[in-house]
């Protein structure tokens, strides 16, 4: 059923976990009739879990129960699950990670390759791991300095990106550029059509798991001393780092590809594509300082 929900496969993966793991156990032997808002909410509040997993959780049900009217198995009419509430739903359990300018130069000189390059990418273009192993090397135009988030890859299955706004054409600044020139010509797999993050284990079918990259990044992490890390630390250093460069708001959020900004875009209105570059050429030249 949980196919059925949604076409991301990283999505239909979470649904098939709330599933398996916490709903079917509690709800799997009654009708759908029988999840009523009063014993989800208490059922919810009981689990040892953070508040976003239970909204999850919840949000499982709701579409089951639009699925359900969909279908006609059940009256069309207001689903129950609205009726439910999550207590701390809108807090963060944790503050996101940023690395400072020094953290990130200490972590990323104890990676090997390819993961110091992804790791620059991740960073200097605040792209999502899924984004960044997804590229193929026909995805980056080298004389018109750009590169094309098309795809995203989850679990070694290519998939659609997050939001209808995380696939762009976006600059990319000569000094990286160089940096990915140098890992091309060092790749046995170059070809327009593969991986720019093809895995030799893989024949280059398949790029790099997730698993062998956040392992990476943790042994680098570890021996940096910069504290425990996870990939997307990348993008959440590059949002702060955007700051700390004294970059516009709207300028943040288009370079972010953020699918919901509505409030921000209605204030400060749009942005012209050099302050983007601009941007982008600030966060590189701390990466990778000039010498």
């Amino acid at each position: 059923m949980a196919g059925n929900l949604s076409p991301r496969v990283s999505t239909r993966y979470s649904y098939d976990q709330w599933l398996t793991n916490h709903i079917l156990p509690r709800w799997g032997a009654g009708s759908l009739t029988d999840v009523k808002p009063r014993p989800v909410e208490l059922w919810l509040h009981s689990l040892t879990l953070s508040p976003k997993s239970r909204v999850h959780i919840r949000g499982v049900l709701h579409q089951l129960w639009e699925f359900a009217m969909w279908r006609g198995d059940v009256p069309a009419e207001r689903n129950p699950m609205t009726l439910v509430t999550v207590r701390g739903a809108t807090k963060r359990m944790n503050a996101p990670r940023s690395l400072t300018f020094q953290e990130f130069q200490k972590f990323v000189s104890e990676l090997q390759e390819p993961f110091r390059t992804m790791a620059l990418l991740c960073l200097c273009l605040g792209l999502r791991i899924s984004e960044c192993l997804a590229l193929k090397w026909a995805d980056i135009d080298w004389l018109a300095s750009k590169i094309s988030i098309e795809r995203a890859i989850v679990r070694q299955r290519v998939d659609d990106v997050k939001t209808a706004g995380s696939r762009k054409h976006l600059s990319i600044d000569g000094s990286l550029l160089e940096v990915l020139k140098t890992w091309k010509q060092t790749t046995q797999f170059s070809a327009p059509g593969d991986w720019v993050f093809a895995s030799p284990t893989r024949l280059g079918r398949l790029p790099w798991s997730y698993p062998r990259v956040w392992g990476a990044f943790q042994e680098a992490a570890e021996a940096a001393k910069v504290g425990k890390l996870a990939t997307h630390t990348m993008r959440h250093s590059y949002r702060s780092w955007l700051d700390a460069v004294g970059t516009p708001v709207a300028v943040q959020q288009k370079l972010m590809r953020h699918a919901d900004i509505r409030t921000t875009m209605n204030i400060y209105g749009d942005v012209v594509t050099n302050q983007e570059s601009e941007a982008h050429s600030k966060i590189v030249g701390l990466a990778l300082p000039r010498a």
